[in-house]
């Protein structure tokens, strides 16, 4: 295995999580950004509001987007075991 395929490996696995994790965090991240819009708009400052919705956001992305996210993640597992034979040899 030449190191430019273990950096393309590499690569490919750190795209995978930046596309998961973002596909995770992402709507959390825009539902806080209301919620906080909203609170400066009352001037409620209250911390704890801003969590409940960001975590019901959250569990709702993993419920609905799980099963694709479980897919691609075992599609890359199986594509770098399938090519093991090519990379060795």
């Amino acid at each position: 295995m030449t190191p430019e395929t273990a950096i393309d490996i590499m690569r490919e696995a750190l795209w995978m999580i930046v596309m998961l994790s973002a596909f995770i965090i992402g709507p959390g991240l825009v539902i806080g950004l209301v919620v906080s819009t909203f609170q400066a708009a009352t001037q409620i400052n209250e911390q704890t509001l801003s969590f409940l919705p960001r975590l019901l956001v959250t569990l709702l992305v993993i419920i609905f987007a799980g099963p694709w996210m479980l897919t691609q993640l075992i599609d890359h597992a199986e594509g770098l075991i399938g090519s093991i034979p090519y990379l060795i040899g």
